[in-house]
């Protein structure tokens, strides 16, 4: 994986470099994300609070499958909305809509209603994902900078979500009301960020956009998707995602049946979060300057076979290994994937391609459990062969094509085509 990318030369500032001079719109949607994700109670004590209202877990069920499909539609329509609403008031609407019925799920106790509550504000809260990646490729010009873009904004995200779960676990134990108002707080917040302090950031047209005129075609997801690269990427992020999320189904049922503690699997989740803090910025800095294609299927490759060796894994030591392995493959993969993604749409359709990717990212956590738990239950080998067998695959469709190799220097190969 020792391939620099093309477009890259010794005369490329360092990443540090590259991180502080990034342009305002930048740190201030990373602020933002941090206010928002420290309030962001609602995925992780969802199922905490149904539980406690007695509610069977087939009916819970119901109310999680209702959040999940809003989160894929919600990103589809966010992407719509990005491109023709534009970025920042496409935030502000989504932090709106989420307000309300996140702060009416405890004020209700009939079943239908919760679950139409829920479908609401999963569909409302991941509106804003698009047109937030939309207007970070919008703020910034290079590959680097991108990176280095995407790569704060995850900063951000997982010190927000870090900071959140301490936040809502003593929450939680005070009121629940306090929890899911809390929660629409901390939208309401992020709305406001977003009206007083962003601004859409215009970007030019490109080669990759039609002469404008009479019979141009418009912005729109077939034509989003006539895009075969665009096509592959999905699928990779549909494989992957499915792929990664066996870490919340596949390791604590492993950690069980092992005889360890819930305190050891929250170690083991602890023990990812902190190397993700930590080390996420640098790894990203030191493959900043590498073809994304061949970054993203190293990444792939250790997501799987980490997530594979789990099932070798007997003791806390072992099975913290195997964590390192996938964590390093996470920190490869997320910064590097979102900016790819930000150099392949055209400027008209950004909105639209981050909406077809969270679509995918969603989509595959969505799924990732049902199909995962179903899997082990079958047997424990079949599921570890599959995590295998997913990250070997997603990684071949991230390599280069016949068609990038031929690309010119200007361009690059990046690998997805």
């Amino acid at each position: 994986m020792s391939v620099r990318a093309p477009q890259s030369d010794d005369s490329s500032p360092r990443f540090r470099d590259t991180v502080r001079r990034l342009p305002a719109p930048v740190w201030i949607l990373g602020f933002g994300m941090l206010v928002v994700r420290i309030g962001n109670f609602l995925p992780v004590f969802m199922v905490l609070y149904l539980t406690s209202r007695d509610i069977p877990p087939a009916a819970a069920g119901l109310v999680l499958g209702g959040a999940g499909l809003g989160n894929v539609l919600g990103n589809t329509v966010g992407g719509y909305l990005a491109d023709r609403l534009g970025r920042r008031w496409t935030i502000v609407l989504s932090m709106l809509a989420t307000a309300g019925p996140t702060a009416a799920i405890p004020m209700s106790d009939s079943l239908p209603v919760l679950i139409t509550l829920a479908f609401l504000a999963g569909t409302a809260s991941q509106v804003y994902r698009p047109a937030s990646a939309a207007l970070l490729m919008d703020a910034t010009t290079t590959t680097q900078q991108r990176l280095a873009a995407f790569a704060v904004h995850r900063f951000a995200m997982n010190v927000g979500a870090a900071a959140g779960g301490v936040l809502g676990g003593f929450l939680a134990t005070v009121s629940y009301l306090a929890l899911f108002v809390g929660n629409a707080v901390a939208c309401l917040l992020f709305a406001a960020i977003a009206a007083v302090l962003l601004r859409d950031v215009p970007r030019a047209p490109d080669d990759r956009e039609p002469d404008p005129g009479a019979g141009a075609p418009q912005p729109s997801y077939r034509r989003a998707l006539a895009d075969r690269r665009l096509r592959r990427f999905l699928v990779m992020t549909l494989i992957a995602e499915f792929v990664y999320i066996q870490s919340t189904v596949g390791l604590p049922l492993h950690v069980d049946a092992h005889h360890l503690s819930a305190a050891d699997f929250g170690l083991l989740m602890g023990l990812n979060g902190v190397l993700v803090l930590l080390l996420e910025l640098p790894i990203t800095g030191m493959v900043s300057r590498r073809v994304p294609g061949y970054v993203l299927a190293l990444s792939n490759v250790l997501t799987g076979v980490g997530l594979a060796l789990t099932g070798l894994a007997g003791g806390m030591g072992w099975l913290a290994a195997t964590v390192l392995l996938w964590t390093l493959g996470e920190m490869l993969y997320a910064s590097m994937a979102s900016a790819y993604l930000s150099d392949l749409a055209p400027p008209t359709m950004g909105g639209r391609y981050q909406g077809l990717y969270g679509a995918a990212i969603t989509a595959g956590t969505g799924v990732g459990p049902i199909i995962g738990g179903a899997v082990y239950a079958l047997n424990e080998w079949a599921l570890w062969a599959v995590c295998a067998a997913g990250g070997l695959v997603s990684a071949w469709l991230c390599l280069p094509g016949r068609e990038d190799r031929g690309l010119s220097a200007g361009k690059g190969s990046t690998g997805l085509a």
